[in-house]
């Protein structure tokens, strides 16, 4: 359960609709202790507004720490899964070709044994053409 409200804070924090409600409260914080409009609890340089966002930081840190802890160990289980289906592939595509390569050999020699029967069955004079030069 923690290692999904890790990842919940880690997306909630890291997005634009958190950054801009925070920035809005930010904004509101000094805008009102500056001006006074209600009682100044926290007045320039803001030391409270700089002690709630420090324990902000500090909280949020190792919490979005635990959520890419969590992804790295999700990432590396997949990338084990990816390699053991690779690894399987390259030995099937292997053995297909070595079922392709015997298949051409058997072709090659059947071809062999029906060019020696064609030859066996040829008369002696059209075994060998006669390659010399016609006589002028």
């Amino acid at each position: 359960m923690g290692e999904r409200v890790a990842d919940w804070v880690a997306a909630t924090m890291g997005s634009w609709t958190f950054i801009i409600v925070q920035s809005i409260i930010l904004i509101a914080w000094m805008v009102l202790n500056i001006t006074a409009y209600v009682q100044q609890w926290d007045p320039y340089p803001f030391i409270l507004l700089n002690l709630v966002l420090s324990f902000q930081a500090a909280y949020a840190a190792p919490v979005i720490m635990m959520s890419q802890n969590r992804q790295a160990t999700i990432d590396r289980a997949a990338a084990e899964a990816d390699y053991g289906v690779n690894a399987k592939a390259e030995l099937e595509i292997e053995l297909l070709h070595q079922k392709m390569d015997l298949l051409r050999e058997q072709e090659v020699s059947e071809l062999i044994q029906v060019i020696r029967r064609l030859e066996a069955r040829l008369p002696p004079s059209a075994e060998s053409p006669t390659t010399e030069a016609p006589a002028r």
